[in-house]
């Protein structure tokens, strides 16, 4: 029969065992899941044919960045911003999956960076050390603030006519007119995101860490998303490997113009124009395993994504 004495050493023994094991358990780092992304890109066939191919790849997280893109408070066409709030929650659901694999959030709430001038995510981004871009850029002198116009010589027409501003409002005069005043409060800024507009100081931040992949999400695919300088066309030219995620989306198109199908369809439409000439595409459920998010008013079957 073990003594008190005895009782009282084995507990300790016990004891320093559970401090040893916790102890090394917090000093060594946790090992990185990489993100499975099904990247969808549309090819075209030997008979001219576009059809989607998917491939299965493995980032790692700490060599991703997810870039949000104008997902503003309101905005001149009211069905727009409509659609903004619709996103947001589950937006901001998502945002918090991708931070927990690792993965580097920068907000790119264009033209309203002024509004988070005192954050520590707005420094952060303004006090990136500089670094320069592998390619020269035909703006190089102001790059970080210039728009990335249609490439003809990267890319055909788009598959929508936006040329009235794509307001989709039905019965609703919407006034053309500046109403975002910053990014939707429904998206969080956690402690160790950035927040920049300018293609210079994300190209920092992108160096800085070592990152290599760029993922897209916000509005409007069809002008912001392809055309900030933060954005689709200008990180492809940069070299990184780029992908959207398509049911995290929204265009700027209206029904009434052509190809006159549905809003929905119209943006499906130019995610297909983005997998064919720019970078894959992907649904969020890689990053959060539930299903993809679908607008409210979208009447197609749920298979459309």
């Amino acid at each position: 029969m073990m003594t008190p004495a005895g009782i009282l050493r084995r507990y300790r023994s016990i004891l320093v065992g559970l401090f040893i094991v916790t102890v090394t358990s917090l000093s060594l780092p946790a090992a990185e899941t990489p993100l499975t992304l099904r990247l969808r890109s549309q090819t075209p066939s030997p008979s001219g044919a576009v059809q989607p191919q998917e491939r299965t790849v493995q980032w790692d997280p700490k060599k991703t960045a997810l870039i949000v893109c104008d997902m503003w408070d309101d905005h001149w066409c009211k069905s727009a911003a409509a659609r903004v709030v619709e996103l947001a929650g589950p937006m901001n659901e998502l945002l918090k999956k991708a931070r927990q694999q690792g993965v580097f959030i920068i907000h790119a709430p264009s033209s309203v960076t002024g509004f988070y001038q005192d954050t520590p995510q707005r420094r952060r981004a303004q006090t990136a050390p500089f670094a320069q871009t592998p390619v020269p850029l035909a703006t190089a002198e102001r790059w970080g603030t210039a728009w990335c116009w249609t490439d003809a010589k990267h890319e055909g027409v788009l598959p929508i006519d936006d040329s009235d501003m794509g307001c989709s409002c039905t019965g609703k005069k919407c006034t053309i007119r500046e109403a975002w005043t910053r990014q939707i409060a429904t998206l969080e800024l956690a402690p160790e995101d950035a927040l920049t507009d300018n293609g210079q100081e994300t190209w920092n931040l992108l160096t800085a860490r070592g990152i290599d992949h760029v993922i897209l999400c916000g509005v409007h695919l069809n002008m912001c998303v392809l055309g900030r300088p933060f954005a689709i066309r200008q990180m492809v030219y940069l070299g990184k490997d780029v992908a959207l995620i398509r049911d995290f989306t929204d265009t700027m198109y209206n029904p009434e113009r052509p190809p006159g199908v549905d809003h929905f369809t119209g943006t499906d439409l130019v995610v297909g124009h983005v997998e064919r000439y720019w970078c894959p595409s992907f649904v969020s459920t890689d990053l959060t395993g539930k299903p993809p998010f679908r607008f409210p008013a979208d009447p197609r079957s749920t298979g459309a994504r």
